[in-house]
């Protein structure tokens, strides 16, 4: 027999695999896949996010950093989507230069990656708010993967969503 704290704990995890896949499907500019996905589910990939996020923090003086930090500290597991820096080949000048080639020349950022990223930690975010399961996206999340090396070296954006299973969303009201 389980009781409900074990069943959550193993339903969250269901979650997050869901949502990778929500990640995975979403759709992608001229369906190139840049998307990059990692689970944080275990405590000592954890407690290292924690630290660096809280190192970011007064580092950068951002306290938005610790209190994201503090605040997924209780999150069994986190999904962390990334995208590749690689270009869309449309020419279409969205990034500032006048040719894919010139972007990649003076190491700028393809303006469709983002946007990539976007429809997939949405359509990842919505799963989780489907099956209920408190969730907010977070920037200090993938900043501080990114500075981990948790992503191949072409990852440039990344963005988390800490899952959680309380009687009140830990990721709202925050101090």
């Amino acid at each position: 027999m389980k009781n409900s704290n074990e069943l959550e704990k193993a339903a969250i995890k269901d979650v997050a695999e869901f949502m990778a896949v929500a990640a995975r499907t979403a759709p992608k500019t001229r369906g190139i896949d840049n998307i990059e996905i990692i689970a944080i589910d275990d405590e000592a990939a954890k407690k290292r996010l924690i630290e660096k996020m809280k190192e970011i923090s007064m580092k950068d003086a951002r306290p938005g950093f610790e209190r994201d930090a503090n605040s997924i500290a209780d999150s069994p597991v986190m999904l962390v989507i990334g995208v590749r820096n690689n270009p869309a080949g449309l020419n279409c000048g969205f990034c500032g230069y006048s040719t894919c080639e010139d972007m990649a020349k003076h190491k700028g950022t393809c303006a469709y990656n983002p946007i990539d990223l976007g429809i997939a930690v949405g359509s990842a975010s919505a799963l989780a708010g489907d099956f209920h399961a408190d969730n907010r996206v977070m920037y200090s999340i993938g900043r501080a993967c990114l500075d981990l090396g948790f992503f191949s070296q072409t990852v440039k954006q990344a963005l988390g969503i800490p899952l959680s299973v309380t009687g009140k969303n830990p990721f709202f009201d925050r101090k």
